[in-house]
């Protein structure tokens, strides 16, 4: 299990962008499969994006695709996610998750959150 805590979220108009980062704490970060769910008021989780443990593969949902970008840094222990051209409906809070299975993480979520960290946008 790996500690992960989120932060860069915050308030921003549509069609702006913001550029949300995860620590994580573990010797084994590098081999956890890492993603960003987001979860709206009153609405279930959704997988927003992942990347595979070496950062080989990604993943994102189709409502971000083209605009959201993961990316991970080993060395850091980091994950990101840029978020452009966002979207009133972008606002919701957004949690770091990590899985050794990429498959997992994806499909059911991770074995490890963050706190998550609230993202805002405003039309």
């Amino acid at each position: 299990q790996v500690h992960l805590v989120e932060s860069g979220g915050g308030a921003a108009q549509a069609g702006g962008s913001l550029r949300l980062s995860c620590a994580a704490s573990g010797r084994s970060f590098s081999s956890y499969a890492m993603g960003w769910f987001r979860q709206a008021p009153g609405k279930e989780r959704d997988f927003v994006a992942a990347i595979s443990s070496t950062g080989g593969t990604t993943y994102y949902a189709g409502s971000v695709s083209g605009r959201f970008a993961i990316a991970r840094d080993n060395s850091k222990n980091t994950v990101h996610l840029q978020m452009n051209d966002l979207k009133p409906e972008d606002t919701a809070i957004y949690y770091c998750a990590a899985d050794h299975d990429a498959m997992v993480l994806v499909n059911t979520g991770g074995s490890s959150w963050g706190q998550g960290t609230q993202v805002t946008v405003s039309g």
